[in-house]
C-alpha cells in the first residue's frame, strides 16, 4: 500500500522550502526594486499556505517509506515543484501561457536549459535568478537535498528516495549515513560555484552575471541572463573558465571529494569512467577543432577553444555555448549528438547516458566476441577491479533499449508534426539527456524553443523528467504491477 500521509507530509515540508527559495527571489526584487516584487510574493503565499495543507493532511503518517512510495514520492516531487515553479512567470505575466511556464520550469529544475524565452535581457533580475536557482536546486536531486538539510524529514526511506532519484547505475556513498553524504556532496557542490562565482568574477563579470554564470555553469544547466549565453561576453579567459567548471561538474562528486579533500588524485585516472570521459572529450575536440580549421576557416586557438567548448558543453549536458554549432559542418552534428547521448559521469549533476553505462557496454560486447571463440569461458564483468552483478547488466540493457526506444518515438512523433529530421531527432535527445541546445537550423542554440508546438512542449518536458530521474523511476509508475496491491 503507498503511504499517502507520508507522502502528504514530505511534499508539504518540501513545499515549505520553496517557499524559502521563492523569498529569497522576492528579497532580490525588493533590492532592485522592479515589478516582479508581487509575482514573487503571491508566490511564496500560495507556496507557503499548500506546503502547510500537505503537512495538516500528513500530520498522523507513519516515518514508514517502502520502495514504491519512494518512487512515487520523486516523480511527484519533481512535477509539483514544476508547478509551483512556474507561478512567478504566470502572475508576473512574463510568460502568459500555462505550457509555457510549465515547460520552462521544468527545464530548469532537470537542468536541461530549454528556454521558450525569446528575450531574456528585457526580464528582471529576480526572474533571471529564479530560473538560475531552479536549476542549482534541481543539479543534484530536490529530494537529495532535502536529505541534505533535513535527514529527519524522509527517515528511514532516504536510502530509497536516494536510488530513485541518483544518476548512474552504479552508487557509491563517502560515509555510511546517507544523510552525511548528502552533505558533503553538497558541500563539495557549493565549494565549485563559489570557486566558479569568484574566477567569473575577477575574470570581468558583474557579480550578479557571475552568481548567475556560476551557478548554472556548475549545474551544468544552461540557462544564461543574457541572449548570447558565454558568447555575450566575448572573452576567451571567461570561456576557458566556465570549460573548467562545467568539466569539473561532470566528474563523479565522490571521485572529487576523495581528489580534493583526500589529494587522491591519482584515483581519478583509475576509474575506468574517468578514463572514458576525458578521453572522449579530448578526441572529439581534436576532431571538431580540425574541422573548423579545415572547412570554417578557424584559427587554432579559435578552433580549439570553440571546439573544446561545445564538446564539453554537450558532453556535461550544459547547454552553454559560445559559438554557433548550426553553422558548423554537419558531421561535428554527429560527433555532438553522439556527446548528448553518452553524457558525462555517473553521481555528477550531469544527464545523458553515463560514462560508466558506456564502460559497462563495451565489456559487454568486449565478452561476447569472446565467447564465440571460447564457449565455455566464464568472463565477468568488471568494473575499478569489481565484479558486476548480471542484474546490473540485464539493468543496464534494459534502460539502454527504453532510452533509445523513446528517443526514436519521440522523435517520429515530432516529424508528424512538421518538425525536420534533424532537429526531431537532436530536440528529443536533448531533452531526454536534459542537454538544452538543438542542433537544426531552425531551432539551434542560439534559438529558443517558443516555436514548438503546445503538445510537442508537454513531450518534450515529460522526456526531462524521465531523463532526469533515469527513466525507470517513473515509467514504473505506469506499469500495473505498481498500483496492484495498492
Amino acid at each position: 500500500m503507498v503511504n499517502y500521509p507520508l507522502i502528504y507530509k514530505i511534499i508539504g515540508s518540501l513545499l515549505l522550502l520553496l517557499g524559502v527559495l521563492l523569498t529569497c527571489c522576492t528579497c532580490i526584487s525588493l533590492y532592485y526594486m522592479e515589478d516582479d516584487m508581487m509575482a514573487f510574493m503571491l508566490s511564496t503565499l500560495v507556496s507557503y499556505s499548500c506546503g502547510f495543507l500537505f503537512k495538516f493532511m500528513g500530520r498522523n503518517a507513519t516515518n514508514n517509506l517502502s520502495r514504491r512510495d519512494s518512487y512515487l514520492l520523486v516523480t511527484l516531487t519533481w512535477t509539483i515543484f514544476s508547478l509551483f515553479g512556474m507561478l512567478p512567470f504566470l502572475i508576473g505575466g512574463y510568460i502568459t501561457n500555462v505550457t509555457d511556464a510549465f515547460f520552462e520550469t521544468m527545464s530548469g529544475f532537470t537542468t536541461t536549459g530549454a528556454t521558450i524565452i525569446d528575450d531574456v535581457e528585457w526580464m528582471p533580475h529576480a526572474i533571471l535568478f529564479w530560473r538560475t536557482q531552479t536549476q542549482w536546486i534541481g543539479a543534484l536531486g530536490i529530494v537529495f537535498f532535502t536529505i541534505a538539510i533535513l535527514p529527519s524529514m524522509v527517515g528511514s526511506g532516504s536510502v530509497k528516495v536516494f536510488s530513485a532519484e541518483a544518476t548512474g547505475p552504479i552508487r557509491s556513498k563517502m560515509h555510511p549515513r546517507l544523510s552525511t553524504t548528502a552533505k558533503w556532496i553538497w558541500s563539495i557542490y557549493s565549494a565549485l560555484t563559489i570557486a566558479c562565482i569568484l574566477s567569473f568574477y575577477v575574470a570581468g563579470m558583474g557579480l550578479f552575471d557571475s552568481i548567475n554564470y556560476a551557478m548554472t555553469t556548475t549545474a551544468t544547466g544552461g540557462f544564461a541572463p543574457h541572449n548570447d549565453s558565454a558568447a555575450f561576453f566575448q572573452s576567451p579567459t571567461i570561456e576557458y573558465i566556465a570549460i573548467l567548471f562545467q568539466f569539473l561538474a561532470g566528474v563523479n562528486f565522490t571521485m572529487l571529494y576523495f581528489a580534493i579533500f583526500r589529494f587522491k588524485f591519482a584515483n581519478l585516472f583509475k576509474s575506468s569512467e574517468f578514463k572514458l570521459y576525458i578521453f572522449v572529450v579530448i578526441a572529439a575536440t581534436v576532431w571538431i577543432g580540425w574541422l573548423l580549421m579545415s572547412y570554417n576557416g578557424y584559427g587554432l586557438e579559435r578552433a580549439f577553444r570553440s571546439a573544446l567548448f561545445q564538446v564539453v558543453s554537450f558532453m556535461t549536458t550544459t547547454g552553454l555555448f559560445n559559438d554557433d554549432a548550426a553553422l558548423w559542418p554537419h558531421i561535428t552534428w554527429v560527433i555532438l549528438g553522439c556527446l548528448m547521448f553518452l553524457g558525462a559521469c555517473s553521481g555528477s549533476t550531469t544527464g545523458g547516458f553515463k560514462c560508466i553505462r558506456g564502460v559497462m557496454i563495451m565489456k559487454v560486447m568486449r565478452n561476447e566476441f569472446s565467447k564465440l571463440l571460447h564457449p565455455n569461458a566464464v568472463l565477468p564483468v568488471k568494473i575499478n577491479g569489481q565484479p558486476v552483478s548480471q542484474q546490473k547488466i540485464n539493468s543496464l540493457l534494459a534502460f539502454f533499449a527504453i532510452f533509445t526506444l523513446m528517443v526514436l518515438l519521440s522523435a517520429t512523433i515530432m516529424i508528424v508534426s512538421g518538425i525536420d529530421n534533424t532537429n526531431a531527432i537532436t530536440i528529443a535527445l536533448s531533452c531526454i539527456s536534459n542537454v538544452g541546445p538543438s542542433l537544426g537550423t531552425q531551432i539551434g542554440p542560439e534559438m529558443s524553443w517558443s516555436q514548438l508546438p503546445d503538445y510537442i512542449k508537454w513531450t518534450c518536458s515529460f522526456l526531462m523528467l524521465v531523463g532526469r530521474l533515469e527513466i525507470m523511476s517513473v515509467l514504473v509508475l505506469f506499469t500495473r504491477g505498481f498500483w496492484k496491491d495498492s
